[in-house]
């Protein structure tokens, strides 16, 4: 099968809030398709306003497979896992062409709230 999608995505506007008033706790995902005959290895950079940036986060989407990336549950190679209730911007790269969405389950409020959108194709 043709890969499709790019090997470089961005994605703006993130933001985990640890408050919930419901049974469920508000969560991300990065949702990854890959298409092509080649495992994708990802790597995830993840940009605040007012902080260095965090590298080294990896994830794996096996060739014409799915895979949702939990950011809630991701840790890099020091073990250090995303900034919760702070906004924070994304950097996606693979080693092949894959397609990637964003979704955000927020809990904060009795009525829980579900966005999603593409990520924005960078090459």
């Amino acid at each position: 099968m043709k890969a499709y999608g790019k090997t470089t995505w961005l994605i703006p506007d993130c933001y985990l809030n640890s408050v919930s008033k419901n049974a469920q706790r508000s969560h991300e995902a990065i949702c990854v398709i890959n298409t092509s005959d080649v495992d994708a290895e990802i790597k995830l950079t993840l940009f605040y306003e007012d902080r260095e940036a965090i590298t080294g986060f990896n994830s794996h989407c096996g060739a014409m497979k799915t895979h949702h990336i939990r950011m809630d549950k991701i840790t890099n190679a020091e073990g250090q896992g995303l900034i919760w209730d702070v906004p924070y911007a994304a950097l996606i790269e693979s080693n092949t062409p894959i397609v990637v969405q964003y979704s955000r389950l927020d809990t904060s409020a009795a009525e829980m709230a579900l966005m999603t959108t593409i990520a924005y194709p960078v090459d």
